[in-house]
């Protein structure tokens, strides 16, 4: 069965991130497909330090959660990030996994190419569109598939659940996610 790994950067559980994060992941069970949430505040992952071993070594020298989280989405075929806006981009959790995956993807031969993405993003008032976009870089410079929605995977609300007030949001999230299982399943 076809696998979307959900990966949450914000260090707040029960969030508004949290939230619409869950809707997309429900959406994707709806469809058939095996989900897993992961939750960055619960990992240590340290910030990458651009040493360079992965080249030569393929795995990454520092000792933490990374390694097999990494794994994981190897063999996923669904990768959603989602993260809130923090001063106008993401949280420092998503940037050191985005960092992380980033130069040992490039070290192991680029696996996560062809494989579905997205990214989600919950905005209290602005920064949402360089966060998306900074989040869905990570998608394309990978060589990902990442399908569209109804308008960008945003979603407002700053105070836990929040969140619910955006239908327009939502119903973003929730078509994404939809998009985003029709593609898995006709490329798996």
């Amino acid at each position: 069965m076809a696998k979307v790994i959900g990966i949450i950067g914000s260090p707040r559980r029960g969030g508004n991130t949290e939230i619409i994060m869950q809707e997309a992941l429900k959406v994707c069970q709806s469809e058939g497909l095996e989900t897993e949430l992961v939750h960055l505040a619960e990992l240590n992952i340290t910030p990458c330090q651009e040493c360079l071993f992965c080249k030569k070594a393929k795995e990454c020298k520092l000792n933490d959660d990374f390694p097999p989280l990494f794994e994981k989405l190897v063999k996923a075929q669904g990768i959603i990030l989602a993260a809130p806006v923090f001063f106008g981009s993401a949280p420092a959790q998503m940037k050191a996994f985005i960092d992380r995956a980033g130069y040992l993807g490039i070290a192991r031969d680029r696996p996560f190419e062809r494989k579905v993405g997205g990214a989600l993003v919950v905005a209290r008032r602005a920064g949402q569109n360089f966060t998306l976009a900074q989040l869905l870089y990570f998608f394309l410079y990978h060589g990902m598939v990442v399908p569209g929605s109804t308008y960008w995977n945003v979603a407002f609300g700053r105070d836990p659940g929040e969140v619910w007030r955006d239908e327009e949001g939502l119903r973003t999230v929730r078509n994404f996610a939809r998009n985003l299982s029709w593609l898995i399943k006709m490329l798996y």
